[in-house]
């Protein structure tokens, strides 16, 4: 039986840092890959328009079988209730009952992601959420490696995707956020996803690779 596979992006981007190569290759294996956006641009922001229209793009790039956005005000996530945000994500994966669920790193520099991840989490229980079967969280470039450099925020993956056919499609996508690529040695750069994803490699046995963190499988 095929999964359902349901990413958490904090912000658009974050699917195809994190993981996009595994969505990638989820899809070509023929499972079903949904998206569910947490934050969004005001209306009023002058780059609304331009941002919808890159997450239309990047949607149709991936074929995810639904796209959801919970809207919150960018870098004000933690300014919600824990409650709300449990609400508005159980809602969601109520609705796709995903199997399984990649999250941002619990540790994440930015304020948002780890919000984001707590709410989530709880979201989670196998009493409440049965159809749950993995749980990942992901390594997200200009996040993840500005963690607090100690050992309960280090990120240590655990479990690594061979992408090798499905890089340059990664890229591609991420070059259709035209405003959030910069240059080396700016994180979010080409030159910095493929040298990640070239190191991951290295450790998996493969020319490339995205790593993650497993919380929980149930067989």
């Amino acid at each position: 039986m095929n999964d359902k596979v349901l990413v958490l992006a904090v912000h658009p981007d974050d699917e195809t840092l994190g993981c996009g190569g595994a969505l990638l290759k989820h899809k070509l294996e023929g499972d079903n890959i949904h998206w569910l956006i947490c934050t969004s641009l005001n209306a009023t922001d002058e780059n609304y328009d331009k941002r919808e229209e890159e997450i239309s793009k990047v949607s149709k790039e991936y074929g995810f079988s639904s796209t959801h956005n919970l809207r919150l005000d960018t870098m004000r996530v933690d300014e919600y209730s824990v409650s709300d945000l449990v609400g508005k994500i159980s809602e969601v994966i109520q609705k796709i009952q995903p199997t399984i669920i990649y999250l941002p790193f619990k540790s994440d520099v930015h304020s948002d992601h780890r919000a984001i991840f707590s709410a989530a989490y709880s979201c989670t229980k196998s009493f409440r959420y049965p159809y749950i079967k993995k749980i990942y969280m992901m390594e997200t470039l200009s996040e993840t490696e500005f963690s607090p450099s100690t050992k309960e925020d280090a990120y240590i993956p655990n479990v690594f995707v061979d992408i090798t056919d499905h890089i340059e499609k990664k890229l591609e996508i991420m070059k259709l956020y035209e405003g959030e690529v910069g240059e080396h040695p700016f994180p979010r750069s080409i030159r910095g996803l493929k040298a990640l994803s070239t190191l991951r490699g290295s450790t998996a046995g493969c020319e490339y690779a995205e790593s993650f963190v497993l919380l929980k499988e149930i067989r």
